[in-house]
């Protein structure tokens, strides 16, 4: 049998071809981007290409990626570029991952944040429900291998969410002490039979209010899409859960259909109301939060984390 090519819709996401087209609306000029042309873009390509790694930028379609790509900045994804998962708003290929993990995938990671002189990176990866811990140990790994080649880098990861797996594993990654803990709920609970059918709302919530029980001092940051159909008070839902759970850092961002076969954004919401719904964040207590339109969950993180680092001293009265 021949190989996918990931290029190709049809082979990239095999189970959406028989989905219905869903028209894709003219995008507002509040959302449009300039193509990525920059020196740094094609310096920051041309190392992630020199060391095999494969960038969620890129794979999901991010419309940042020539601004944060011109700064040096890219998150990258471990754990091969085929997800387990099929959730209707991805652009991230989706089936049955070809290869177990690459032992030697951690070192690259750690090589390139090297070379990059990153301050704080993010690492994110696919779901790989093929693994019995869902890939728990790779992370760790990941972390300590940039720990001892970039011990002055800040790490924020973007995990899945083990559904799968025993609960311990959860305790393998945060033992490697990243210092940001990202597991997005993506959308509202009512959305996701919709919008994320491997995934379960409160498994989800849950697995952020474990990482705060196993290390208070841990920073932990979830965040949704808007536009898929939900409304204002379902947000307004979602950000309470998450404060119950005691989570640091919200993000809200316009979601984008990658694709006639994905799911139809719904409406653009404007810059007022991602105004709006910062406002409300910070009123019920969140440290920090990132709501516009072009927000992603890595978009200025590193930025971010040092004001969130501010935030959390300013509340504990250290200055």
């Amino acid at each position: 049998m021949s190989p996918r090519d990931l290029k190709i819709p049809a082979q990239r996401h095999p189970e959406k071809q028989r989905r219905a087209d869903a028209p894709q609306p003219k995008k507002p000029d509040w959302i449009r981007v300039k193509a990525p042309t920059s020196e740094g873009y094609k310096a920051t390509r041309d190392i992630m290409r020199e060391h095999k790694l494969v960038t969620v930028c890129e794979e999901a379609g991010c419309p940042n990626v020539g601004e944060c790509w011109s700064q040096g900045h890219a998150t990258m994804m471990i754990m091969g570029e085929i997800c387990t998962r099929a959730c209707t708003f991805c652009n991230i290929a989706t089936g049955k991952p070809p290869e177990a993990l690459d032992v030697f995938e951690p070192g690259r990671v750690a090589d390139a944040v090297k070379k990059l002189g990153l301050n704080h990176v993010v690492i994110t990866s696919v779901d790989r429900d093929d693994i019995a811990d869902g890939g728990a140990e790779h992370f760790a790994q990941t972390i300590r291998a940039i720990r001892r080649q970039s011990p002055g880098t800040t790490i924020e990861i973007l995990t899945p969410d083990f559904i799968r797996c025993d609960p311990s594993v959860l305790e393998t990654v945060v033992a490697a002490r990243p210092d940001v803990f990202n597991h997005n709920l993506e959308t509202v609970p009512g959305l996701y039979p919709q919008v994320r059918p491997g995934a379960r709302y409160f498994h989800s919530l849950r697995l952020l209010q474990r990482v705060k029980e196993l290390d208070p001092a841990m920073f932990t940051k979830s965040g949704i899409m808007v536009g898929l159909g939900e409304d204002k008070q379902s947000v307004q839902q979602v950000m309470d859960d998450m404060r119950a759970a005691d989570i640091d850092f919200l993000t809200i961002g316009q979601y984008l259909q990658p694709t006639p076969k994905h799911h139809r954004v719904d409406r653009f919401v404007t810059p007022e109301e991602f105004a709006g719904y910062e406002k409300a964040a910070y009123g019920k207590g969140f440290l920090m939060v990132s709501a516009t339109p072009l927000t992603r969950s890595s978009y200025h993180a590193g930025d971010d984390f040092a004001r969130l680092r501010e935030a959390r001293n300013k509340k504990l009265g250290r200055g």
